[in-house]
């Protein structure tokens, strides 16, 4: 069986995918969200094999929530979408397919053919939506954090510093830590190499953030932010980061 995650903020939209997909034996339907937010969550609850995933919806876009997405766990993505310049954008992603609202059944079957090809293969690809969604929209300006029982999404440039903590990366901002299951390396592929800067091979810190640098030993630095946290500069970053700061 292929699980279907459904994410549409068009109700009618949503029963007319839910409906057409059951009739095919090997689809089932793992859920439906009606907003971005909603479907990270459901993303990360349900581990659906694949998104049918509405580019324009309020709040957090299809392109953006996969821009978000890590592409090692990524699942299979369809974008669906009213507009002709998404759906090109979409196949571009190198996404399974896209469907170009109104669809019909013709249309929907063509796309199940293609997704039960690629669901098959040992090696999918689906990360690929991923990193090209990131490349058409730049940096991020938002982070998906987990909160309590929820998601938000917090402003990139609040964040201080990032540190690696085995398969997981505290997000340390002014107020708060969040922990993500992500690698550094990937979130700062997300988040973008103009704004923050490795500095150890498990930490990376918001230029902006930076009060003042002093050596150590050995070549290491300690790096003093604005808020009075100090980190570690390693020896190995010592040269990128001096050639970004001045």
């Amino acid at each position: 069986m292929i699980r279907a995650l459904i994410v549409d903020d068009e109700a009618p939209a949503r029963d007319k995918l839910g409906r057409w997909l059951v009739e095919h034996a090997d689809i089932s339907i793992a859920g439906e969200s009606a907003d971005g937010l909603a479907a990270a969550a459901a993303l990360a609850a349900l581990k659906p094999d694949v998104v049918f995933l509405d580019i324009q919806m309020p709040g957090l876009s299809g392109l953006e929530l996969a821009s978000q997405l890590e592409p090692a766990d990524a699942p299979l993505i369809v974008f669906v979408t009213a507009f002709d310049e998404h759906a090109i954008k979409a196949f571009d992603l190198n996404a399974v397919d896209y469907l170009l609202k109104p669809y019909d059944k013709d249309r929907l079957r063509k796309t199940l053919d293609r997704l039960r090809q690629r669901h098959a293969a040992p090696c999918r690809g689906a990360g690929s939506a991923v990193q090209t969604a990131r490349a058409q929209l730049g940096s991020s300006e938002r982070l998906l954090v987990p909160e309590r029982e929820a998601l938000k999404l917090i402003d990139s440039n609040t964040i201080h510093w990032l540190e690696a903590d085995d398969n997981y990366v505290q997000v340390h901002t002014a107020g708060s830590t969040y922990l993500l299951r992500r690698t550094l390396t990937d979130l700062l592929a997300q988040l973008g190499e103009q704004r923050f800067a490795r500095i150890h091979k498990s930490a990376a810190v918001n230029l902006s953030e930076i009060a003042s640098l002093s050596p150590l030993f050995k070549g290491d630095h300690e790096v003093r932010l604005r808020s009075g946290a100090t980190l570690r500069l390693s020896r190995r970053f010592k040269g990128a980061l001096f050639a970004r700061l001045t």
